[in-house]
């Protein structure tokens, strides 16, 4: 889509609605996602040079990630805000973060484009594969440089090309032409969008932030078959569930059939599909 015909508004109720439908597949999914992007969490921590007491922010937080690995480097001295713009989301993250006994977190509804936040008021910002789901990236950019106390740090994770990101590749450019979906052009919002590190690191100049580095870290996702991979995807992915039943019973069954066939070429001689996707890591300084 282009500038002009770009529906805001519209795209955040929409992406709403979506993360809803998808937050009890995100639940029911969490112990295998946390054991593969565990290391992404504490690595953006690390980054971020959080430390004991230390006031952090991590947006898009979803089921409440970065932001309870922060929580537990903070300690009781510390305070921890996760905001997202998903109710269902958040609640899930609520959820987690009780069980856990971890009373210095909090879970609050807001929108990374808008923090609307008091200034300066964090030692350290984390965002892990959020800021590509962001239409006005330099507004999100320039929210966490506001936030930031002087000299602190924010760490974020972005997704690489499709091709080196099986877990969001798997079949989707088959599944595009069998669902008789368009090739994406101009401007789009998919898992991969900041591939392309100039863009990230464009913003985060223009904003003024200083000191920029990056680094790759490569993120294990094991399912137990093809089949439970597909299972993964209907629960996860909203858009794929409203794809499919768009379609005839026949597409229907010919896409799934797609999606396994797919993940069956990255099983094992046990037949577990074994996914090493790349995240790149970005680090900067206000």
């Amino acid at each position: 889509m282009d500038a002009g015909d770009f529906d805001r508004d519209r795209f955040k109720r929409e992406q709403r609605e979506s993360w809803d439908a998808a937050a009890p597949g995100w639940e029911k999914w969490w112990p295998l996602f946390d054991a593969g992007a565990r290391a992404v969490s504490e690595r953006l921590v690390a980054l971020a040079r959080v430390a004991p007491g230390h006031r952090v922010l991590d947006i898009a937080t979803g089921t409440g990630e970065p932001a309870i690995t922060a929580a537990r480097k903070v300690g009781p001295a510390g305070r921890v805000l996760g905001i997202d713009q998903s109710a269902g989301m958040l609640e899930v993250a609520r959820r987690r973060a009780a069980a856990l006994g971890l009373g210095n977190v909090e879970y609050r509804h807001g929108d990374g484009e808008s923090l609307a936040l008091p200034a300066h008021s964090f030692d350290a910002v984390l965002c892990r594969w959020g800021l590509m789901f962001m239409p006005d990236l330099d507004a999100a950019v320039r929210g966490v440089r506001d936030a930031l106390v002087e000299d602190g740090w924010f760490a974020t994770a972005v997704w690489a090309s499709p091709d080196k990101v099986p877990m969001i590749g798997i079949a989707a450019e088959t599944v595009r032409k069998m669902a008789g979906l368009p090739a994406p052009a101009g401007q789009t919002f998919d898992p991969t969008r900041l591939a392309d590190t100039k863009i990230l690191e464009g913003a985060l100049v223009r904003n003024g932030f200083r000191e920029i580095t990056l680094e790759r870290l490569m993120v294990p996702f094991d399912f137990d078959s093809p089949e439970a991979f597909l299972e993964s995807r209907r629960d996860l992915s909203a858009p794929f569930r409203a794809m499919l039943a768009s379609k005839p019973a026949d597409v229907q069954h010919q896409i799934l059939d797609a999606v396994v066939d797919a993940a069956r070429q990255y099983a094992d001689a046990q037949g577990r599909v074994r996914t090493s996707n790349e995240s790149i890591l970005f680090v900067a300084r206000a």
